[in-house]
Parts: structure tokens; sequence; C-alpha cells
């Protein structure tokens, strides 16, 4: 079993920066991948970013690409999203979720969320 805590989230100005830290408990993790999504209201949850656990192979959502940096610290068991020049569309409830086998595209774990705002 793992159990993800995500923290880092807040009210920021547009423009401003955000890291959130998701930390991996339970046992080391030795899964596939971990990745952020985030969902806001009213809209479907979509991926943001992924980060394979092993070779550090990185992926970007169109909308975050030149903003957002996704990264792992293999010790500490933790993934950081690093948030720059943030917008008010990046408003969201952000969620940490690890993947533990590349033949599935499913997420098994999940973190409990944690709110990012963004003001105009």
């Amino acid at each position: 079993q793992v159990q993800l805590v995500e923290s880092g989230g807040g009210l920021v100005q547009a423009g401003g920066s955000l890291r959130l830290s998701c930390v991996a408990s339970g046992r080391s993790f030795t899964g596939y991948a971990m990745a952020w999504f985030r969902q806001a209201p009213g809209k479907e949850r979509e991926i943001v970013a992924r980060i394979t656990w092993s070779a550090g192979i990185t992926y970007y959502t169109d909308s975050v690409k030149g903003r957002f940096t996704i990264s792992r610290d293999k010790p500490k068991n933790t993934v950081y999203l690093q948030m720059n020049n943030l917008k008010p569309e990046d408003t969201a409830v952000y969620y940490c979720a690890a993947r533990l086998s590349y033949l599935t595209t499913d997420y098994n774990y999940w973190g409990q969320g944690t709110q990012v705002t963004v003001s105009s």
C-alpha cells in the first residue's frame, strides 16, 4: 500500500510561482511513474505532468509546457511540481498519483489533493 500526501498549494497572484510536493509513504516507491493531475470546478480531471520513476522521462500537457517542471527525489520518495508564471486558468485542486505498471494507463494511488488558486 502506498499513501500519497501533497503539500504546497495556496493562493498566488498571476505570474507568481508555487512548488507542490508529494511524498509517497508506506513503502519505497518502485512503480512505473508518478504524475500530477488537476481538476477545476465544473471541469474534468486532467493530467498536468508525469515522470517515470526509474528513468525520469517527463511528459507535460501543452498548456503548462515551459512553465511547469516535474521532478522526483528517489531517496525521499518525493515528486515535485514547480509551477512558474501561474495563470488564473491554472486554478484547480492538484492531485498526486502513482502508477505501478507501464502496461496500463491506470493510476493506482491518489493523494487527497491540494488547492491552487491564482488571482488575476
